[in-house]
């Protein structure tokens, strides 16, 4: 069986009906379009509830000591194994700024200092958007928690490319070094197909 292309599981997965029953009621949901809507939302049959999907918001950081890199060994899946920058889904409550900060200290154990946000990438297929900021550890120290294999330190050319979990990781780090070598950070913007 061939592989399905990129951008047909793209729209296969935002026009798969996720939400089956309301969350207010309980009773059955079906996709239609309210009045003074222009899109299909879950609507309940009975009590008339409008459940609305949005993406979600995955926070993290690049942290760093000296002209190193963190980077965290996943022990979840997905891509149990592979090294990613400390990140996770934003909770509720908390400002993206402290869902990176929790991320971080979360995953690595990691004691940081915010710099800026450095990278907004969107991940339209699976309904995401990834925001890393760029941060300045405060001591070398680290213990990494439950979902974190091993915690550690690489140099540019000591950063494991072919084992990154994810190309939002692989881009940031991209990203970031190049701004490095350029001696200025900017703040970056795309798409991750």
């Amino acid at each position: 069986m061939m592989p399905l292309p990129a951008a047909t599981l793209s729209r296969m997965l935002l026009t798969a009906r996720r939400i089956q029953h309301c969350r207010v009621c309980g009773s059955p949901a079906e996709y239609r379009v309210p009045a003074d809507d222009n899109r299909e939302r879950a609507t309940c049959t009975r009590c008339g509830e409008i459940h609305y999907e949005n993406p979600l918001n995955v926070v993290g950081t690049v942290p760093v000591f000296g002209e190193r890199v963190l980077l965290c060994r996943r022990a979840i899946e997905p891509r149990h194994g592979f090294w990613t920058l400390p990140a996770g889904f934003m909770e509720l409550g908390e400002t993206v700024a402290e869902g990176a900060l929790r991320e971080t200290d979360e995953e690595a154990g990691a004691q940081i200092e915010l710099e800026g946000l450095f990278t907004m990438l969107n991940v339209v297929r699976v309904g995401q958007v990834h925001l890393f900021y760029r941060a300045r550890m405060l001591s070398e120290h680290l213990a990494p928690g439950p979902e974190t294999l091993e915690a550690r330190l690489f140099r540019e050319d000591e950063v494991p490319w072919d084992e990154l979990a994810f190309r939002t990781v692989r881009r940031t780090l991209e990203l970031f070094f190049e701004d490095r070598r350029q001696g200025r950070f900017g703040i970056h913007v795309a798409d991750i197909g």
